[in-house]
């Protein structure tokens, strides 16, 4: 779930639209195993922060962007230990979901 300091901006009409077009522009496919999964989250290279969060040159730059199918992101935040039962993930706001 983004952090409540983030939240304005990942509502905002310019962050949905810079993340609909980097979606189309690669395909929705996952940028690290390839794949096109229900669950797909545009992943921030560059980690947001209070202090970075109104800086468009990082927070829309499609070069700072990556597409990541939910498995790859969490391995992205978590390493291989997920840290959680088998079963369950995380969806596109973060929140904790039982998974097939």
């Amino acid at each position: 779930m983004a952090k409540e300091w983030a939240k304005p901006f990942y509502s905002s009409s310019a962050w949905k639209k810079c993340r609909k077009a980097y979606i189309d522009s690669v395909f929705n496919l996952c940028e690290r195993c390839g794949e096109s999964k229900e669950r797909m989250i545009v992943h921030h290279k560059t980690y947001l922060t209070k202090r970075n969060i109104n800086n468009l040159n990082i927070t829309l730059n499609h070069e700072l962007l990556e597409l990541l199918c939910q498995d790859c992101h969490n391995r992205e935040h978590h390493g291989e230990d997920k840290g959680m039962r088998e079963g369950f993930g995380f969806d596109a706001n973060g929140n904790l979901i039982k998974v097939d």
